[in-house]
């Protein structure tokens, strides 16, 4: 019986043995350099328990943009929750999404920038549950409240949704590739941006 309650336990661990190992070889390694037996190595195993858990290295990302996707969702909730004002939920929002990349820069680029095949199209990614869908629909949400209630002024939400996400992730992509450019404050240009797109969309 003992064993029995130890198993379910040790495959989550294992699952995430196997998460962690490929975190760390996609970010050094690259997704084209990526193996699953080079995998297998790094963590003293077969390939075989591994197909047990993940098809391939495609799915393996798809696990791990999804834990990031995850996270982001459940600060985005936490922001809707503790905001009533849908423009501070916005600000805040903003703020968050481009702190993924200053504090995570490696987990950004799983979810950002790595290999966007990894949710398929635009209509499959739109068709199909996963974290990274919920929390776009999440922040559409968000906009969409502003617009409502006059905070913003009436655009296509899908456009400005995008123009916003693209505006805040750019700072962020800049500041986590280039990091020799003697950059400022990241706070600051943070800030600085998300006020002037507010300001820019204002009614």
């Amino acid at each position: 019986m003992e064993a029995k309650e130890r198993r379910p336990k040790y495959k989550e661990e294992f699952r995430s043995e196997i998460l962690d190992a490929a975190r760390d070889l996609f970010v050094n390694e690259g997704y084209e350099q990526f193996a699953m037996d080079k995998l297998a190595e790094t963590i003293g195993s077969s390939q075989a328990p591994i197909y047990l858990y993940f098809k391939d290295k495609d799915d393996l990302l798809f696990a791990i943009c999804e834990e990031v996707a995850g996270r982001f969702f459940a600060d985005l909730t936490d922001i809707r929750t503790a905001h009533t004002d849908p423009l501070e939920s916005l600000r805040q929002v903003l703020l968050n999404l481009i702190n993924v990349g200053f504090s995570n820069p490696d987990e950004y680029k799983f979810l950002f920038i790595t290999r966007p095949q990894a949710y398929g199209t635009l209509e499959e990614f739109m068709e199909k549950e996963s974290m990274a869908r919920n929390s776009y629909l999440a922040f559409r949400e968000i906009v969409k409240n502003c617009i409502i209630t006059g905070k913003l002024q009436e655009i296509d939400i899908d456009v400005l949704t995008q123009v916003l996400t693209v505006a805040t992730l750019g700072l962020a992509a800049l500041t986590v590739n280039k990091t020799s450019f003697p950059w400022i404050d990241r706070n600051v240009l943070a800030h600085t941006l998300v006020e002037g797109l507010l300001r820019g969309y204002r009614r």
